[in-house]
């Protein structure tokens, strides 16, 4: 009988798996499909083992299996290593193609290309070969400009354009050696050869203020500028307040209503009202700059917002979505001034529960511009203020909604962040850690309530509710089990008591991260964490966000910089019209945007990432020699990373640096182990170290570490008094 049912189950595999020949299938995914039931799931492990060791299908690195191919072939994005290695992200598959160095032919980072796979090994990864550059992710190319007696080359900033561009002597632009350079992409026609290009635009010597910067937009393919006749265009936007034009609107021209934003903050898209209702109750408001209302949809204007997805914010400028007319000026929610919005109210009961709301175009007169520090010092008692009782009020609102979302397994996720002082040259010389106020977390908490009730809203008037109207959400996947399974090894590696369950919830994870709240081990627990969650995204289908905890989410109050709220806007505006028939192919639309954003939301990620890493190591590189304390944030085979305190600079102390011992690396427990000695080097350490060498062509910072862990850890096992654990960090909330 056993042998009949496993004979069953081989045969269901093979039949799932010939459907997509080549294509990896996770285990689980297989299991589900074929409901192979509880009692039959050892049959099922064994089926596939066996199968795949008879070759008549091919297992895949990370459980997954695939129907052998011949032959095929699949089109994804090129994703380059700095080790020169690289993977094909293909759209639909859980899984990357593995691609050599000596496999990429003319491909660069970010292409998307055409790959020839080769046949899978047992037990390695699906590998092939780009046999074809679909398309070029860049038109130009960041780089510093070389002259020799013979010819002219420019060699990328990005170490993952790991080729030199010819540059022919009609096609310099008068450079000079030593500049940096923008190199139009001309040709590649052959691997053997160099590519060819032409500079377009000469940025400055590398010391130049802002040079450095503008140079890492550049790579990412950023646009710096607006092109002249966007500018025009949106200069020709004027504003008009008449009656015709605020008919169909709420007159909330004389509502006690403010904005709360950065010191340095040029554009305040939003603004927040609370009112006591006759019935008791508190009505929030939050009003939201209606950029739907000057920016035409499928106009210049708006296809470049499209193109953009996001305003970019990096160490000293921001790349905005919006020409300044728009951003700055007529959609900005300036004091005293009248601004179209968008306005979300929403009436609490006592169990904090959304019991009414109002979602309509609006008007509003924004009666102050506060910072988040003047309403800090306000909500302290240490500044008087005309608006403190409501300021005071909101705040008492704001801990509420938190303190609730907690409760109902809405996670804490925290990122440090930092901002720089520059001086006259654009050279930091001050890191300055952002302290998390009160004053943020009343803001965030009100845009999180009104982006969870816009998309409650859309559920709600959605005629049929297993189908709901097309619509953008921003959604959060619960995390994946392998990674989560590697976050559970790091937590008994650090003895970090924890209760096993077979399903994680986003409440069990808050739990967890509560109860390590103090530790030595909380700042890293708390970014392994993160980094084993899936990464939010926008989407048509309403999955969730597991991070926040809610069910139904979008993006509704930020569309001077995020081109899926503009989005939203806009479906507000229809769907308050016309319900029962959407537009055929909007569906589909939304789909576009929805990738779109999240592509560019990423991409503004990392070159905000890397600006900041730029500033950091700039920053480090006049201490070269001097000590400092920091926490071990990574352990590898080849050395130990320590992130300093204060700033979160993140430096290598070298394998080869720790001569005190031969040290051996257990993956197992995250930590080095001196062969010797039996002296520990693990995740959370607190260390001193000195910078060694700082190279700023590759960002790469070199540490000596001074500080023996195992004599520090030796001299704490003598009584101390209880201490409630180190300073935490003030970090940024994410979401």
């Amino acid at each position: 009988m056993k042998n009949k049912v496993s004979k069953s189950i081989q045969k269901a595999i093979l039949a799932l798996l010939k459907e997509t020949p080549g294509v990896p299938v996770n285990r689980q995914q297989i299991s589900k499909a074929l409901q192979i039931k509880k009692k039959d799931h050892a049959l099922f492990m064994n089926s596939l083992i066996s199968m795949a060791k008879e070759g008549r299908i091919i297992h895949v690195k990370k459980m997954h299996y695939a129907y052998p191919h011949k032959a095929r072939q699949v089109t994804g994005e090129l994703r380059v290593t700095r080790s020169g290695y690289g993977f094909v992200d293909v759209e639909g598959q859980d899984i990357d193609i593995f691609i050599s160095r000596s496999n990429m032919n003319t491909a660069f980072d970010r292409d998307i290309v055409l790959v020839q796979l080769y046949a899978a090994s047992r037990g390695k990864r699906l590998e092939g070969f780009v046999k074809q550059v679909v398309k070029r992710f860049r038109k130009y190319i960041v780089g510093t400009y070389h002259k020799t007696e013979y010819y002219s080359y420019v060699v990328p900033d990005d170490p993952k354009i790991y080729r030199d561009i010819i540059v022919h002597a009609d096609k310099t632009g008068q450079a000079k050696n030593g500049q940096k350079v923008l190199v139009s992409f001309d040709r590649w026609d052959q691997a053997q050869h160099n590519p060819e290009g032409t500079i377009v635009e000469i940025l400055g010597y590398p010391d130049d203020p802002g040079v450095d910067v503008a140079s890492i937009a550049y790579s990412f393919n950023l646009p710096v500028t607006f092109d002249d006749h966007l500018e025009k265009e949106a200069g020709r936007i004027k504003p008009r307040y008449d009656k015709e034009t605020l008919k169909d609107r709420l007159d909330l021209r004389d509502l006690a209503c403010f904005t709360i934003d950065p010191i340095d903050a040029k554009d305040f898209d939003d603004a927040v009202s609370l009112t006591k209702l006759k019935n008791g109750r508190w009505e929030l408001g939050v009003h939201i700059a209606d950029v739907s209302h000057y920016v035409e949809e499928g106009s210049a204007v708006d296809r470049e917002a499209y193109q953009r997805g996001t305003s970019v914010y990096l160490v000293d400028r921001v790349i905005p979505m919006l020409p300044e007319h728009l951003s700055n000026y007529l959609c900005s929610l300036k004091p005293n001034e009248d601004r179209m919005t968008f306005s979300c109210f929403m009436e609490f009961d006592d169990a904090l529960e959304v019991v009414d709301y109002r979602i309509a175009p609006s008007v509003i007169n924004s009666k102050r511009r506060y910072t988040y520090e003047e309403v800090q010092e306000i909500l302290d008692g240490k500044l008087k203020d005309e608006f403190a009782p409501i300021l005071r009020d909101m705040h008492q609102l704001s801990k509420a909604l938190t303190r609730k979302r907690f409760e109902q397994g809405g996670i804490d996720f925290e990122t440090p962040e930092v901002r720089f002082k520059l001086d006259e040259t654009g050279r930091p010389v001050e890191v300055i850690p952002v302290k998390r106020l009160d004053s943020h977390r009343l803001v965030e908490e009100f845009m999180l309530a009104a982006n969870q009730t816009v998309a409650k809203h859309i559920r709600k008037i959605s005629p049929n509710k297993k189908f709901l109207l097309p619509f953008v959400y921003r959604v959060h996947e619960r995390p994946d089990d392998a990674k989560m399974e590697r976050f559970f090894k790091l937590l008994a590696a650090l003895e970090v008591p924890f209760k096993p369950v077979k399903r994680i919830t986003s409440h069990y994870l808050q739990t967890l991260l509560q109860s390590i709240k103090g530790s030595n081990e909380e700042t890293v627990i708390e970014e392994v964490a993160l980094r084993s969650m899936m990464k939010a995204e926008y989407s048509v289908k309403n999955i969730g966000h597991f991070g926040l905890g809610f069910k139904d989410y979008t993006h509704f109050t930020s569309p001077i910089r995020r081109y899926p709220d503009l989005t939203v806007h806009r479906l507000l505006r229809l769907y308050a019209k016309n319900t029962h028939q959407p537009p055929k192919n909007l569906r589909n639309q939304l789909k576009n945007v929805c990738q779109q954003a999240t592509k560019m939301e990423r991409l503004a990620l990392e070159a905000e990432r890397e600006s900041v890493k730029l500033k950091q190591v700039e920053y480090i590189s006049k201490y070269v020699g001097e000590t400092f304390t920091g926490l071990v944030s990574g352990v590898m085979a080849f050395g130990v990373f320590v992130e300093l305190h204060q700033t979160f600079i993140e430096g290598l102390v070298a394998i080869t640096e720790l001569t005190d011992d031969f040290y051996i690396y257990d993956e197992d427990t995250y930590s080095l182990i001196g062969r010797d000695t039996g002296q520990q080097i693990r995740l959370g350490d607190e260390v001193r170290i000195r910078v060694q060498n700082v190279d700023m062509e590759h960002r790469k910072i070199d540490f000596i570490m001074l500080e023996n862990i195992t004599d520090r850890e030796r001299q704490n096992l003598a009584p101390k008094p209880k201490k409630s654990g180190r300073k935490k960090r003030r970090k940024k909330k994410t979401r």
